[in-house]
């Protein structure tokens, strides 16, 4: 390579990455009925396999929905075939998404108080936005592959707006806002009110990071008293809900859309809490659900530092994967603030204008947010979560073991969860697949019949401990090899989702005028009743990531794998609080279990 060759954009490659791969009908639903199998009994298995067939007949429903899909990956201007699934995925979903679908990262302590940490972290992300505007900062590149940038294009002034049958977005990079977002302020929270903060002077320049703090120490000076009717608590509403009150809120008076127009422009949100968390599970919880009226949960990203300076991020996450934040904040932390303050040219310029945010509410608007506020400090308060750390364990642990990491963890959760249970549960993993255009994630379904046959071993009092161990191997195997699959777009479930989805959007002009029986199979229903719903988050920037569960009896497992610890969050409905706990404690048990069954010499 010629050392003197300009570095490419950060967008460079996504032209010329690969699309992602459509499957082959006959393939997805071979692999459907493989991967639902093992949870499912012989009746079960044969009617889900004779609707399958008749999906797949000559002139079945899966014949036209697949064309029609073959037909609009093709079409001029898509960019792939999920182009129409992720937005009604997403934005289609009709609960709250606070808790229900924004995650959260819980950062690496520095050590610095409230305001000077704040800043330092608002700098860094300046320092990004510039960069990214003018296209230096570098793409990604995994093992050698150029990795789709993007969602980076929705860091920053990207707000979900609340519809009644479906959501939007706003955001730059748009036809209604072409190029970078010409913002220049943020919108900072503090015991409920709402402060707009111009953080870069009108010719772009970054303040400087004494400015910064100032301008903060200003807002929380004038929030001493807080505030009566924090509107972001209607954020918390289902959306319709939400969509509704939004609308009045228009209504009620012209200064309003003022009002919102600041927040949903504004590059971030940063809320500036009033208290410190009691230690580290209650911190994860905060940034949640925190249900002071100190957040918009719309908003891309919300920056959130406690009093005592803890730090961390919930990420709404309609346009925004995990992996992409994760990027976000290793540029966030990667380098002191005073570093990214001089190379993104801060300068002096005296304190920042804040101006505080008004709504004018009457005494229906007034009550909509007191019920929300109700509502939502309820539902937050009918979620279990519990955060557990392992520093005797990593990744580096079980690649001394010489098996996968994530192999090793996951067939810790089944076991894990046969024994807080009894039984084995469809579990979902996400997958990231950036490695093409446009790429999001992968579902992966991690029960396979080597799990199964693992979880049995482990539990065979008869099963000796070679027995156990090639179990255990044979399962980890499996994974990675499924694994492998999803990466490379070879996967079910979501090709079947988009083929019932275009059923719903367009069935009778293809001749399906009625939901395929497929979808209301016993394989279809519980491969997608999740017990266990993970996802990773490997970064040094963060001790913990999180985000609810998906379903009454499901447990969330987000997880931090890093080297040399291991972190998890895990959440999940009041109800089911005593199982939850109970598979974390054999969590706890089963990791140097099978640490010892893979060190084990003997035969």
């Amino acid at each position: 390579m010629n050392p003197t060759a300009a570095a490419p954009g950060t967008f460079a490659h996504e032209s010329d990455l690969p699309r992602v791969p459509l499957p082959a009908l006959e393939e997805s639903c071979a692999r459907f009925l493989a991967w639902c199998a093992p949870l499912l009994t012989p009746q079960e298995r044969a009617s889900t396999e004779a609707e399958v067939s008749a999906f797949l007949a000559p002139g079945g429903p899966g014949r036209a929905l697949h064309a029609a899909l073959r037909e609009y990956d093709a079409a001029e201007g898509v960019h792939s075939w999920l182009d129409t699934f992720w937005p009604y995925r997403y934005l289609g979903r009709r609960d709250r998404i606070a808790l229900n679908a924004n995650f959260f990262f819980l950062f690496r302590d520095t050590g610095q108080p409230q305001l000077a940490r704040a800043a330092g972290l608002v700098t860094g992300a300046l320092h990004l936005k510039l960069r990214l505007d003018r296209e230096l900062l570098p793409p990604t590149v995994r093992r050698g592959v150029p990795e789709s940038m993007h969602q980076y294009r929705y860091l920053f002034s990207t707000t979900r707006i609340p519809g009644t049958e479906q959501d939007t977005v706003r955001a730059p990079h748009t036809d209604a806002w072409p190029g970078p977002s010409d913002a220049r302020h943020i919108v900072v929270f503090h015991r409920g009110a709402a402060f707009r903060v111009d953080v870069l002077g009108p010719d772009g320049v970054p303040h400087s990071l004494e400015d910064l703090e100032a301008g903060l120490r200003h807002v929380t000076e004038a929030a001493a008293e807080p505030e009566t009717a924090p509107v972001g608590h209607l954020t918390t509403l289902a959306r319709a809900e939400w969509a509704a009150a939004r609308a009045a809120l228009l209504a009620r008076h012209p200064r309003n859309a003022a009002t919102l127009d600041d927040v949903e422009t504004a590059l971030f949100c940063l809320s500036l809490e009033d208290f410190a968390p009691a230690d580290t599970q209650a911190a994860c919880d905060e940034l949640l659900h925190g249900d002071r009226g100190n957040r918009w949960f719309d908003k891309a990203l919300s920056l959130v530092v406690f009093a005592d300076g803890r730090a961390g991020v919930n990420v709404e996450h309609c346009e925004l994967d995990g992996t992409t934040v994760l990027g976000f904040v290793d540029e966030l932390l990667g380098a002191p603030a005073d570093a990214q303050s001089r190379a993104c040219g801060a300068r002096t310029q005296g304190p920042p204008a804040a101006a505080r945010l008004t709504f004018e509410l009457d005494d229906d608007l007034r009550a909509r947010v007191a019920d929300a506020a109700e509502s939502f400090a309820a539902y937050g308060a009918h979620t279990a979560t519990r955060a557990l750390s392992f520093p005797d364990f990593g990744s580096s642990t079980a690649k001394a073991l010489g098996v996968s990491p994530d192999a090793f963890v996951q067939c810790a959760y089944q076991l894990a969860h046969q024994r807080a249970k009894g039984r084995l549960g469809a579990t979902y993993e996400s997958i990231a697949t950036r490695q093409y255009r446009r790429g999001r994630t992968e579902a992966m379904r991690v029960v396979t019949p080597e799990m199964v046959a693992f979880a049995e071993a482990m539990e065979d009092p008869a099963a000796d401990t070679a027995t156990r161990r090639a179990a255990l191997r044979a399962a980890a195997r499996a994974h990675v090899d499924r694994a492998r699959q999803c990466q490379a777009g070879q996967a079910p479930e979501q090709h079947l989702w988009e083929l019932e989805l275009i059923q719903r959007r367009r069935g009778p002009a293809l001749g399906v005028t009625e939901q395929p029986a497929l979808y209301r199979t016993p394989g279809w229903l519980t491969m997608r009743d999740d017990y266990l719903s993970t996802s990773s988050a490997p970064s040094t920037a963060i001790q913990f990531f999180g985000f609810g569960s998906t379903s009454p009896q499901c447990i969330g497992v987000a997880y931090v794998l890093l080297p040399d610890r291991f972190n998890v969050y895990l959440s999940t409905p009041r109800p089911a609080a005593d199982r939850m706990d109970a598979f974390a404690d054999h969590l706890r048990a089963a990791l140097p279990e099978l640490g010892a069954l893979l060190s084990d010499p003997s035969d």
